[in-house]
């Protein structure tokens, strides 16, 4: 990820993607399987359908427990906001209409494979990110490129673990 000079304001985003090979559905199955994340996560520690649902559908909620070293532990509840099957699974962290973050995972057919592509943006609401840079509001753009970076390096760990477990 190269500096941006992005604000928290900015909605920065940051992808990565990966061809497997495997079919789409066969990757599907892993990315819908949102209980199965934090297997593959650096932060995430657990997920936990809400309201008796038990796979994404557009409506259906999810609790994600996270942990950073130098942002503590917290759980948020997102929101699922697209849902195609096997091709788009999105989801709204706390609010869906003035997310703190919104994350996408993208698959298409390729090469006899699957091109997956996982995204995410920071913002438009505030997060607990927006604590530090409240802190340190000389810091912010430093402190939104260091977040960035982070979830860039914690896509492409998952996308390699997704990556492992399709092709398996």
């Amino acid at each position: 990820m190269e500096w941006t000079g992005a604000r928290y304001a900015d909605k920065p985003t940051v992808e990565a993607e990966t061809w497997i090979d495997a079919p789409p559905e066969r990757v599907w199955a892993i990315v819908a399987d949102v209980e199965l994340m934090p297997t593959m996560s650096n932060e995430l520690e657990s997920v936990q359908w809400c309201d008796g649902a038990t796979g994404p559908a557009v409506g259906h909620r999810f609790v994600g427990r996270s942990r950073h070293d130098a942002l503590g532990e917290w759980a948020t509840t997102s929101h699922v906001v697209e849902c195609e099957e096997p091709r788009v699974l999105a989801w709204a962290v706390h609010d869906p209409e003035n997310p703190t973050a919104l994350w996408r995972f993208t698959l298409e057919p390729a090469e006899g494979g699957t091109r997956l592509c996982e995204w995410m943006q920071m913002g438009p609401a505030r997060s607990g990110l927006s604590h530090a840079i409240d802190r340190m509001p000389d810091k912010e753009q430093k402190i939104v490129f260091v977040r960035m970076r982070e979830f860039e390096n914690s896509i492409i760990h998952t996308l390699a673990a997704i990556k492992k477990r399709a092709e398996g």
